[in-house]
């Protein structure tokens, strides 16, 4: 099996699934009303500034003020600055969203503004080169902090740069024109930050579907299949434009079968939102995701399958070690994470458990770092959370059981639905279809989606009929075809 990235595009809804030897690793979701704001460049306005914290709270158009470190705002050896001498309350300032809001947490932002392109990322206010550390080859490393060096000189290019894990084996006419792409953005940016008001965005990265081929495609990605017309057309263009080597990849899929049944990535999609995931040996994980950390715990389950029971104990880890790992990064779980590993008595079992968890994340994109194993199993691990968790952005707490657990979101209902409907239309000849769900989300589909559903019934020539049940529960829904 190939390495493919697969495209699922809907008017409200943009979905990515990275897929290795037929196994979904990474998946990215962008809702039409809810798009990622990570990278993007605000003014903003000071509301509150903080001195025991060292910190401000900052307005910048987001239903919470987003949070400001002095030390995102150190440039150059001002790293000791106290926050009262930098800024004041009603001060307008330029900013950066390196996290997003995170549950009750509003946004973090840096002054240290970097724009990103495919090659290499833009420091305005920094003279540095600097070479991604996934590139390892000294030779390498070299080359390109000339090249770039040199470039920018020729150029007479401001600021500084750093060289992507992208850029490794870049021509100098690559890093050429992403360095004058990158220096048009920031005066772009500037242009638009001295006559913006308060408040209001000023630069917006790359959608998700063109970010797909500017971060997302490496040499071992073979194909990147994407089911919409208009959004080929548009990654096309832009790959001829700033990676050709990418174009000849990109394929448009207009087969009958949805693009996500291809290797059963929506059956395991489905998976990642449960608590419990059953590891081949017969033990399971259980995750449990709170506001300050994640938990994993490791069981044995039925699994009797070697000699003794630390042998036993030893492969179930071993296993559940590779297990996390992937879990993690499918459902994007960041911050602090707590792994109960089961006991083991031997030194060198419990060694061997950590090595296979270190080799494992060390394919994440996401900086992770580990600690040693405490002599109750437990490991203490990180992972830097940049964006939010797959059940955070597909789930809310559940009403029904008083918020102990999560259901899917009225829109994520929905957008099962449209795709429901597209798959019916495939397989039946229809004069009309009957979609029955909870009253709440046939409200939703009746008032706040009208729009959506009237350009669902359009592409399929067909009328759609809501019939609310209220004996249905919030996730469940049936589309029948009269």
């Amino acid at each position: 099996m190939s390495n493919e990235i697969l495209v699922n595009v809907t008017p409200y809804e943009t979905r990515v699934a990275t897929v290795e030897q037929g196994v979904l690793q990474d998946l990215h979701i962008q809702r039409g009303h809810r798009g990622s704001i990570l990278g993007n460049i605000y003014k903003g306005r000071v509301e509150r500034v903080v001195p025991g914290m060292q910190a401000a709270f900052v307005n910048i158009g987001l239903d919470r003020t987003a949070f400001l470190h002095v030390a995102d705002l150190a440039r150059g050896d001002d790293n000791d600055a106290d926050i009262g001498s930098v800024l004041r309350n009603g001060d307008s300032i330029l900013v950066q969203v390196i996290k997003e809001p995170l549950g009750s947490k509003g946004a973090r932002l840096t002054g240290q503004i970097t724009i990103p392109s495919r090659y290499l990322v833009h420091l305005p206010y920094s003279v540095h080169v600097g070479i991604s550390a996934r590139i390892e080859d000294e030779a390498e490393r070299e080359r390109l902090r000339d090249q770039v060096g040199r470039l920018a000189s020729d150029s007479e290019a401001t600021g500084g740069f750093i060289v992507r894990t992208a850029g490794e084996q870049a021509t100098a006419e690559d890093i050429a024109n992403d360095m004058a792409y990158l220096q048009k953005c920031w005066s772009d940016v500037r242009r638009k930050a001295s006559s913006g008001v308060p408040g209001t965005l000023i630069h917006s990265d790359l959608p998700l579907v063109t970010r797909v081929v500017r971060d997302l495609v490496e040499a071992k990605v073979e194909r990147i299949r994407i089911d919409d017309p208009r959004a080929f057309a548009q990654c096309e263009a832009f790959a001829r434009d700033y990676v050709p080597w990418v174009a000849p990849r990109l394929e448009l899929y207009d087969a009958d079968t949805p693009i996500f049944d291809l290797y059963g990535v929506e059956d395991e999609l489905q998976r990642a939102l449960e608590r419990r995931v059953t590891l081949k040996s017969g033990g399971h994980l259980v995750f449990d995701q709170t506001e300050s950390m994640t938990t994993v715990d490791v069981n044995t389950g039925a699994y009797l399958g070697y000699r003794n029971l630390e042998e036993t104990i030893f492969k179930t880890n071993l296993e559940a070690a590779h297990a996390i790992a992937h879990q993690l990064r499918l459902r994007n779980l960041g911050g602090i994470i707590i792994i109960d590993f089961i006991d083991m008595n031997e030194e060198t079992h419990r060694e061997q458990v950590l090595a296979a968890l270190e080799k494992a994340v060390a394919r994440d994109r996401a900086k992770t770092t580990i600690s040693q194993i405490s002599p109750l199993g437990l490991v203490e691990m990180t992972r830097k959370r940049t964006r939010e968790s797959l059940e955070r952005i597909l789930c809310e707490p559940c009403r029904v059981c008083n918020h102990r657990g999560t259901v899917k979101t009225p829109d994520t209902v929905m957008y099962e639905i449209f795709r429901e409907l597209r798959r019916t239309a495939r397989q039946f000849d229809s004069r009309e279809y009957r979609v029955l769900a909870s009253p709440e989300v046939i409200e939703r589909l009746r008032e706040e989606q009208a729009g959506a559903l009237a350009e669902m019934q359009e592409f399929l020539h067909t009328p759609i009929r809501l019939q609310a049940e209220s004996q249905y529960q919030p996730e469940s829904f049936d589309v029948v075809p009269l």
